[in-house]
């Protein structure tokens, strides 16, 4: 098991309180599996890939739990240090926006060979030597070559702002892996892209994976994506997780109404039932303000479900018989498709 993560809960600093952004997550990842975390705006998809990599700064909230074991250590008991050397080695992360994560004032190859050199230096005492920044360089160019970006000198002698959006997010992705992480975590890496370059850029997460032997966590508000991009599932409401399983099984027969709801609003999709819609379903209501979560499940003013039970009792997670699935419904398994 490459990634173990028990009772995750993450909390951020507020003028009026701690604010839960994360509320007792749990799951696995294997090593070279694609795990896909889909959920509304708000949902805590982001705070958990933050704090997976340890980038909860201490200032603005934290992060506790049972475990978060990343091959065998567990990382909410490892120190800022510890932290540094395991993220860009170990762990590779794709922010959303490349723009405002890459260095305005550092070339894309400058800030690749960084990426190297920093790592390099770790395994060894003193500053990087000639030889090594060579090694560096022809290794940055490489992985703009292997990232399928045009002229990679051109790219590599550029400023961030000098080059297209899908170039930028290539040029991350290849920071992410240049030192070939065994976790490669990818937050809504294709939101603010063409649908032809979001196709390009998921499409190079794929192949990359597969190359490297990584494992992939691909954040997402997207279920058409997910279901072509990864392998496993994690639908994400309120900050908790309320169903995972297989992907393709998560999607074909959903066991949480959370779930169904987001299936029945994508467009083009039938609605369940005899009868079919002519406008694009909507669930109604708006997400919980996290600070004055509803009793009982999160999600039952909305749910079109709900009983009595899920007014005044937390559903847990439970796997249910018979499947390869998790859900946190009292009302779980749901009848029909």
């Amino acid at each position: 098991m490459l990634l173990s993560v028990r009772g995750l809960e993450v909390e951020y600093f507020g003028k009026k309180g701690n604010v839960p952004a994360v509320r007792g997550v749990s799951f696995d990842l294997d090593s070279s599996r694609s795990l896909g975390i889909v959920g509304e705006s708000g949902s805590g998809k982001t705070t958990l890939a933050l704090a997976l990599a340890g980038l909860v700064g201490s200032h603005e909230g934290r992060a506790r739990g049972e475990g978060v074991v990343f091959e065998g250590r567990d990382l909410l008991l490892c120190g800022g240090e510890e932290l540094r050397r395991l993220r860009g080695k170990d762990i590779g992360f794709v922010f959303q926006d490349p723009f405002s994560s890459l260095n305005p004032v550092m070339t894309i190859g400058a800030q690749i060979e960084e990426a190297i050199l920093v790592h390099a230096r770790a395994g060894r005492s003193g500053a990087a030597d000639r030889r090594t920044r060579d090694q560096a360089r022809a290794r940055g160019l490489e992985l703009l070559s292997r990232a399928q970006i045009p002229d990679p000198p051109r790219v590599h002698g550029s400023y961030p702002h000098q080059i297209s959006g899908g170039q930028r997010q290539r040029a991350m992705i290849a920071m992410a892996v240049a030192n070939r992480p065994k976790l490669l975590i990818a937050d809504e890496p294709t939101t603010a892209l063409d649908v032809t370059v979001q196709k390009d850029i998921l499409e190079l997460l794929t192949r990359l994976r597969k190359e490297l032997d990584m494992a992939l966590l691909f954040i997402t508000h997207h279920l058409g994506i997910a279901s072509l991009y990864t392998e496993d599932l994690l639908i994400m409401y309120a900050g908790k997780i309320v169903e995972s399983g297989p992907t393709a099984e998560v999607l074909s027969r959903p066991q949480h109404p959370y779930t169904r709801a987001l299936l029945d609003s994508v467009p083009g999709r039938p609605a369940r039932g005899a009868a079919r819609r002519r406008r694009l379903a909507a669930i109604a209501g708006s997400p919980p303000d996290p600070t004055h979560l509803p009793a009982g499940c999160a999600f039952h003013p909305r749910c079109p479900f709900a009983e009595e039970i899920c007014r005044t009792d937390i559903p847990e997670a439970r796997d249910l018989e018979g499947m390869e699935r998790r859900a946190a419904c009292h009302l779980a398994p749901l009848e029909g498709p």
